[in-house]
C-alpha cells in the first residue's frame, strides 16, 4: 500500500502537483534515513555531515530536478542514490579545498557490500574513477551508486535498477574489480 501510494504521489508530481513532494517525504522519509545511514557508516568522528544533513541536502537535489519522470519508487531511490553520491562529492570537494591535500588514504572496494569506512576526501576518487566507469559501462556505474552511495542491498539495487539480483551481482563484482584497479592506479600516479 506505501509503495503505491508513493509511486502515485511521484506520478502526480510529474503532472505538475507542487504539493505532491511534500506529502512522499514523511512517506520516503525512513528509507532515506536508513540509505544515509548506510553511506555515512565507518566515517571518521569528526566528520560534519550527518545523516540528517545527507537527507536533506539529497532531498533539495531531488526536489531541484524540476518534474523528474520517476517510474516507480524503486526509480526513486535509484535516483535518491545518486543525489547522495552528488551531496557527499560536493561535501569532499569543499574538505579537499579547506585541507589543499593531505595525507589522504586510497579508497578501495572491498570484498564485503559495503565499505566499513571510507573518508570522505577520498570519496572525489571513488567519484572519478566512477564517471570513467560511466562511460564504459553506465549500468555497472548504477549499481556502484545504488551499492556505494545509496547503501542499498543486493536485492534492493536489483529494484530500483529493473534488473535481476545475479545481474546486479554480476555488475558489483565486475565493476568492483576495475574499480579498484583505477583506484590503485591512481594511487600509483599520485604517490
Amino acid at each position: 500500500m506505501k509503495a503505491a501510494r508513493i509511486t502515485q504521489l511521484l506520478h502526480a508530481h510529474v503532472s505538475g502537483d507542487p504539493g505532491a513532494l511534500n506529502q512522499l517525504m514523511p512517506l520516503i522519509y525512513d528509507e532515506m534515513h536508513r540509505m544515509a545511514k548506510m553511506r555515512l557508516k565507518g566515517e571518521r568522528a569528526e566528520h560534519t555531515l550527518n545523516t540528517t544533513d545527507l537527507i536533506h541536502e539529497a532531498y533539495l537535489k531531488l526536489q531541484n530536478l524540476d518534474r523528474m519522470n520517476y517510474q516507480n519508487r524503486n526509480h526513486f531511490f535509484a535516483i535518491a542514490s545518486q543525489a547522495m553520491r552528488n551531496v557527499l562529492v560536493d561535501y569532499a570537494i569543499k574538505q579537499k579545498a579547506q585541507k589543499r591535500g593531505g595525507n589522504n588514504l586510497p579508497v578501495t572496494l572491498g570484498e564485503a557490500d559495503l565499505p566499513e569506512e571510507i573518508d570522505i576526501v577520498n570519496v572525489l576518487s571513488v567519484n572519478q574513477a566512477l564517471e570513467r566507469l560511466g562511460l564504459i559501462d553506465e549500468r555497472q556505474m548504477r549499481v556502484v551508486e545504488c551499492r556505494f552511495f545509496g547503501g542499498l542491498s543486493i536485492k534492493e539495487t536489483a529494484k530500483a535498477l529493473g534488473i535481476s539480483e545475479p545481474t546486479v551481482n554480476r555488475d558489483w563484482n565486475m565493476a568492483r574489480a576495475w574499480l579498484n584497479k583505477e583506484l590503485a592506479d591512481l594511487k600509483n600516479t599520485n604517490g
